[in-house]
């Protein structure tokens, strides 16, 4: 009889614990949690971390909602025709929706800015600056990231509430565990398929040691053997996004020895009107050579990108 009481209180203290729900965290335990997953999403995609932080909060009830619990998804995203990973269902605008199921909860930051990052829909938003959170709520919004009318007040509202905006100066004061940083392979555009590299134009002058001004007066360097999209970055205290964004690149290019690198928006007029193209030669090498936005470029000749150029083939340049 003892040992079937003591049983039955061991079996009952299990059940006790087992039916117990799992403690909720409050939002600034959220916070402290998360904050260097959405500083390390907004080096590698260029998403502000306290549009991420406060998207997160949001959306996954500062991380205790079923969907975050189970699915370890915190942004709500969901299965979409390209997603090949595992699924969670759960009733949502409609019954029994497919959404994205992550192993951690780094894989659904990491998800979260290259959603926004590979969708048009989204493209607008990475032309504002990263500490222009504003600009980023209320553009979300009207890109259809949620159908609730007043999502952007209510990210607006988080992120003051909570002093969010902090962190996208680049988390200088949050440490973020080394060995973190994104590995990204030495890259160049995948349509360019160089075979031939242009020199720097010899009427650029040495702004600093291994850094140039072109005509344009766009400061540039030129990559070494060794060099990456990251490694540059790093090498002249930039973030990864804004080295993509003012060179029309993609962290999955492949760079190329003495390819010319901005560390600035391309801008100005060219000095001639038009580009002889030679062979092998693509559009964004182009658009490197002569500082020309890529999607100008494009526009102007009435181009698709990544369209393979004729020799000889005359582009516009403005």
């Amino acid at each position: 009889m003892k040992k079937t009481a003591l049983l039955l209180s061991f079996i009952l203290i299990q059940f006790l614990v087992v039916a117990q729900p799992p403690k909720r965290i409050t939002t600034a335990e959220y916070i402290n949690l998360y904050k260097g997953d959405a500083i390390k999403d907004m080096m590698k995609m260029g998403v502000p971390a306290s549009i991420t932080l406060a998207q997160g909060i949001l959306e996954s009830e500062s991380g205790n909602s079923d969907l975050a619990r189970e699915a370890k998804n915190h942004f709500g995203i969901k299965c979409h025709n390209e997603w090949t990973g595992d699924t969670f269902h759960k009733d949502d605008d409609a019954k029994d929706e497919c959404f994205r199921k992550y192993k951690t909860v780094l894989e659904s930051y990491d998800d979260h800015g290259r959603f926004l990052r590979e969708r048009s829909r989204y493209a607008f938003l990475f032309d504002y600056e990263i500490s222009d959170y504003k600009s980023w709520a209320h553009g979300l919004k009207k890109a259809g990231y949620a159908t609730n009318p007043r999502y952007a007040e209510l990210l607006l509202k988080l992120i003051d509430d909570h002093d969010l905006h902090q962190y996208d100066a680049g988390g200088k004061n949050i440490p973020i565990a080394a060995g973190t940083a994104p590995v990204v392979s030495a890259t160049v555009p995948k349509e360019s398929h160089q075979k031939h590299h242009k020199p720097a134009a010899k009427s650029a002058t040495s702004v600093k040691p291994g850094v140039y001004m072109n005509p344009q007066e766009v400061p540039y360097v030129i990559a070494g053997k060794d060099d990456s999209w990251f490694s540059i970055a790093s090498s002249q205290d930039m973030r990864l996004w804004q080295i993509l964004k003012y060179n029309d690149a993609d962290q999955n290019d492949e760079m190329h020895t003495g390819s010319i690198v901005y560390l600035k928006p391309k801008r100005g007029k060219p000095s001639q009107d038009f580009h002889v193209v030679a062979e092998g030669e693509s559009l964004w090498e182009i658009s490197q050579q002569h500082c020309v936005k890529l999607k100008k470029l494009i526009k102007l000749n009435q181009l698709e990108n990544g369209v393979s150029l004729q020799t000889g083939q005359k582009i516009k340049l403005h």
